[in-house]
């Protein structure tokens, strides 16, 4: 049998030197494919080989979007190689992401060498032969997806090249984005029929692709393919292969919403047929009542971190969250010298002025919030012990806030609910945060915030720190698609396509619902200089988008969301700020200081291909202005 192999040039993945400059290097187990083909056993780590490329989101240091937009800020020395694209030192020689695009295109290889070995397996049922072919297909589709989102038009791996292909044949080109986005929906569509509603052993098989994925999915890919970097962007007219082909559409599109709206509604009905929920977090860890208070905050951030709970539609396996301990203050005196808690994921100040008020609206927009005094002092009361330390002095910022900003954020004074304490009908015995010049999570070496915030959210209320180093950590895999995530991707559709209506704002306010503050009808009407902004479609856009930055805040979304709205260029050339954290009396510490000036232009929409690929192969242009 005519052995296929993945072609490295076809994506300029790798430079070695083999029997031509433009082969790549044959799989390590090209040579027993027959046989790892030959049972079933063999064919089902193969199978899992293909899902072993998932990339590792939720993993700063292999996940772009943590690290490289504008949403968590880290000292100069800490951050990983996608820091380097948040402060603008992207290039073609040696490109930060250039791994990604070599892992994806390896892991397409070995996709496709299953799919056409697969039908060769005699002892598997022909049931689960379909269901295997329509999990690889879908891994296939995302991780074209993956490509796409970075960079744009993309080779297309349809199948691997033939061992034998000419020099020319492996020299391929870029294709338009609109096939890439159709190739990938068309994957999908073949894979959905074939596939189980929900995993069936949930011991052994949660992670593995369901209809539901799917759905989700090619909700998520059909919406990205309507935005506005992808959906009329004439910034791209340029980008042509050699051959003069266009990879950009500029002319606009509203077919692709109302696809990608009908995209949505299905994804949403076979949720629900999976009795798939919003997560809303029971008390029962603990022989306490939990006020309201903390019952919003608990089912916010266990939305995330609770393992597998109902609104988890699609969480990765392949990657857990992989930043609890680093990401910790050290909010228990007794263990101050326990180095785990590092606390070096710092939240950009931008990020929290965009959480709303308690009120739900913007704190710009809400005319009973004091928005011009945001930054003088303010004393805590004992009504609001359970937001911040009773009596301590902190910012107006930091008070009369939606209980998402609570949920996500740790900052100076707040209160941080867990460490093995869940009274809070006693809120003086509960963890709070100090963050000035000398106090507990002040300033340090490598051990401190950077801005004067922590991340909150992704982290477990029962982790525990311990003595010496130990920290009981409650671990969860990472999670790609949540329903909340696919009902406002639903909203963002219908308002593109249908404009403001009942549903959309349905699907918004069950989200907001969860959350704890009041429908988008009552909140602007009531609350907003601004009442009317729900009832228009470029008003109610702004708040889907802000809706969604506020809703999936630290999970990898907001990087995307930008770029594919075409917002990165207005929102990140703006200063990374944080408070004056050297200093020691609040008046002092509560001034504005700027830690990087960011400069975001057209060209970074899209990363660079590593020029030493284009080289070997002049096919493959490289994206604008790089």
């Amino acid at each position: 049998m005519k052995q296929n192999i993945f072609c490295l040039l076809i994506s300029g993945l790798i430079l070695l030197n083999s029997c031509s400059d433009f082969l790549g290097l044959i799989p390590d187990n090209v040579a027993t494919v027959e046989h790892v083909f030959a049972m079933r056993s063999e064919a089902e780590k193969y199978l899992f080989t293909c899902y072993s490329y998932m990339p590792k989101d939720g993993n700063p240091a292999l996940d772009p979007a943590m690290e490289g937009g504008d949403e968590i800020w880290r000292l100069s020395n800490q951050g990983s190689q996608f820091f380097n694209i948040a402060r603008g030192y992207q290039s073609i020689t040696n490109p930060y992401g250039d791994n990604l695009w070599t892992s994806l295109y390896r892991a397409l290889r070995d996709c496709n060498i299953f799919l056409e070995n697969i039908p060769n397996v005699p002892d598997l049922y022909e049931t689960e032969k379909r269901q295997w072919i329509a999990e690889v297909k879908t891994l296939k589709a995302y991780y074209h997806f993956y490509l796409v989102r970075m960079y744009g038009p993309i080779p297309l791996i349809r199948e691997n090249l033939p061992i034998d292909a000419g020099v020319e044949e492996v020299k391929i080109f870029r294709e338009p984005v609109d096939v890439c986005f159709d190739y990938i929906v068309s994957l999908l569509d073949e894979a959905v029929d074939d596939l189980p509603l929900n995993v069936i052993n949930r011991q052994q098989e949660l992670g593995r692709m369901t209809q539901t994925i799917v759905l989700a999915l090619k909700a998520k890919v059909l919406v990205t393919a309507a935005s506005p970097l992808f959906n009329g962007n004439d910034d791209q007219a340029a980008l042509k292969n050699p051959d003069g082909t266009p990879l950009f559409n500029i002319e606009y599109s509203e077919a692709k919403w109302i696809a990608a709206t009908t995209a949505c509604r299905e994804a949403i009905r076979r949720c629900e047929e999976a009795a798939l929920s919003l997560y809303v977090h029971e008390p029962r860890y603990q022989q306490y009542y939990l006020t309201d208070t903390i019952q919003y905050q608990l089912s916010i951030r266990n939305s995330v971190c609770e393992r597998w709970n109902d609104e988890i539609i699609w969480a990765n396996t392949q990657s857990y969250c992989a930043i609890q301990g680093a990401a910790l203050p050290a909010i228990d005196a007794r263990y101050i010298e326990n180095y785990v808690p590092r606390g070096d994921y710092s939240p950009t100040l931008k990020i929290v002025e965009q959480f709303y008020s308690q009120n739900g609206v913007p704190i710009n927009e809400d005319k009973t919030w004091d928005y011009n005094n945001r930054y003088e002092l303010r004393t805590s009361l004992p009504k609001e012990a359970l937001h911040v330390r009773d009596g301590y002095t902190t910012v107006n910022l930091h008070f009369d806030r939606e209980p998402r900003f609570y949920a996500s954020l740790g900052f100076d004074g707040g209160i941080w609910y867990g460490q093995g304490i869940y009274d809070d009908t006693k809120p003086n015995d509960l963890f709070y945060i100090q963050t000035k010049r000398g106090q507990r999570n002040a300033a340090g070496s490598d051990r401190s915030t950077v801005t004067g915030y922590y991340i909150k959210k992704l982290i477990h209320f029962q982790n525990v720190l311990g003595a010496g180093t130990t920290y009981s950590v409650n671990d969860y895999p990472w999670p790609i698609i949540r329903l909340s995530d696919l009902y406002l991707l639903y909203a963002e559709a219908l308002n593109e396509s249908e404009g403001p209506g009942s549903e959309v704002y349905r699907y918004i306010n069950m989200v907001r619902q969860r959350a704890g503050i009041p429908t988008i009808e009552d909140a602007w009407t009531n609350y907003s200089n601004n009442p009317d902004k729900y009832k228009n479609k470029n008003g109610l856009r702004e708040i889907i988008q802000q809706e969604r930055l506020n809703e999936l805040a630290f999970e990898g979304q907001r990087f995307w969301d930008l770029r594919r709205w075409k917002e990165s260029a207005r929102i990140m050339n703006n200063p990374i700020q944080g408070w004056d954290r050297l200093q020691e009396s609040a008046s002092a510490y509560y001034r504005k200081v700027s830690l990087f000036d960011q400069t975001f232009g057209f060209k970074d929409y899209f990363w660079p291909i590593n020029d030493a690929n284009i080289t070997v192969n002049r096919n493959l242009v490289q994206n604008l202005g790089w």
